[in-house]
């Protein structure tokens, strides 16, 4: 076990811990119904699903990005209700792209819980392992969970234009979105193309290989140019693709690390803000 993710070794020998919870985080964004129906197909046996935009974020409005942040209080109920408490180890997993479950890893570890992991290679990899699978729906168990908020994991969207109106070199902000994205010349989601004025660009799947997250060594190589002890904002189209870059640039060793959560789709909901075509010098 790595500090940030787990195995399918690791996972198979605890499947008989009730000490370990797993949750499925399997979502298809062009096919919101999907993430569910594979689960009643098949899951890891004790997996309980949470969906991205049931679970995982809360109602969308003019403002606060395409999938917002849960209520912390609704969250907390979530997990309560699968018997995740303060003292229980907890896998998620989604298809193996990695940034679902990263999504849930960022909100638990938000709430303050500290054993949180997401399954390298996710679903894929257990199902061609051969490991074992089920459709059974795993039963509930209530648990009282302690919410202590990580405030220095989250910026806010002022935060951002704090950034964008003085032109501050630091906090560094992260553009995880593809690089046609984020230089501007095609925006499928969002309704206008660009980037956040001063935004480096970081493709998120750089830091993943075949499912799983790159080594500490390689997610160094990936941000060499960057200072360690530099803060450091990433983003993305909706908060949610940010995640694993959140993940790697923690697991590079980097110690000020913020989400914005609402994103570039956020920071688009506001006429007056300005935005960045092509790359930044």
């Amino acid at each position: 076990m790595m500090k940030y993710v787990v195995y399918k070794e690791w996972l198979i020998d605890q499947l008989n811990n009730d000490q370990v919870k797993i949750v499925d985080c399997r979502f298809e964004l062009g096919n919101p119904v999907n993430g569910e129906k594979l689960y009643e197909e098949s899951h890891i046996p004790g997996a309980f699903y949470f969906d991205l935009e049931k679970q995982l974020s809360g109602p969308v409005s003019k403002h606060g990005g395409r999938h917002p942040l849960p209520e912390i209080e609704q969250f907390k109920s979530e997990i309560e209700k699968v018997g995740i408490d303060n003292t229980k180890t907890v896998v998620a997993y989604d298809i193996g792209e990695g940034q679902f479950a990263s999504r849930f890893w960022w909100l638990l570890s938000y709430l303050g819980h500290e054993n949180v992991y997401v399954l390298n290679e996710g679903f894929k990899g257990w199902n061609e392992a051969g490991y074992p699978l089920t459709k059974e729906v795993t039963a509930s168990e209530l648990a009282e969970f302690e919410v202590n908020i990580q405030h220095e994991m989250l910026a806010s969207y002022e935060d951002i234009k704090e950034v964008v109106q003085q032109k501050k070199k630091s906090p560094i902000l992260i553009d995880s979105r593809e690089e046609r994205r984020y230089a501007g010349e095609v925006e499928p989601l969002d309704r206008i193309a660009g980037h956040i004025p001063g935004a480096i660009n970081k493709l998120w799947t750089e830091g993943l290989e075949q499912g799983s997250f790159k080594n500490a060594e390689e997610q160094k190589r990936r941000f060499s140019e960057l200072d360690q002890e530099d803060p450091i904002i990433v983003y993305c189209g909706s908060g949610v693709t940010a995640t694993p870059n959140y993940i790697s640039l923690k697991m590079a060793g980097y110690q000020h690390v913020k989400l914005y959560a609402g994103s570039y789709s956020d920071w688009v909901s506001y006429d007056e803000n300005p935005v960045a075509k092509g790359k930044e010098s």
